[in-house]
């Protein structure tokens, strides 16, 4: 293209050579044809707190006193309502925020049910 030509210019064919033949374009997709590129629904914000509070209850919830794996757990289960209709996304970070936190709550529990509930079950007045 020149700039006073605002057509594409033809190539140059030799003298008794045949032109080349005409090439459509890209044709539409077939019907129903759903591109690789769908977008995905959005994170729920309750899933990834639960994961990272299960990671910071697993790394340091022995010394907050199983407080992050407690958040853990109540934050994961409200994600897994939140995801079960497939409206938001991450419903395996909200498990993986399940099981961290479940490790960690459920010996926590079990040790302070027999460390202070024996204690007072066995004082008697």
């Amino acid at each position: 293209m020149t700039e006073n030509n605002p057509y594409p210019s033809v190539p140059y064919q030799q003298p008794g050579q045949h032109p080349q033949p005409y090439q459509a374009g890209p044709h539409p997709p077939p019907y129903g044809y759903q591109p690789m590129y769908v977008q995905a629904p959005p994170t729920s914000g309750y899933a990834t707190a639960s994961l990272v509070m299960g990671i910071l209850g697993i790394l340091g919830g022995w010394c907050a006193f199983g407080i992050p794996c407690f958040l853990a757990v109540i934050l994961g289960h409200v994600a897994l309502s939140e995801t079960k209709n497939g409206r938001k996304g991450g419903h395996g970070m909200a498990i993986a925020g399940l099981i961290l936190g479940y490790i960690v709550a459920i010996p926590a529990l079990l040790i302070a049910i027999f460390a202070f509930g024996g204690a007072t079950l066995d004082s008697t007045p």
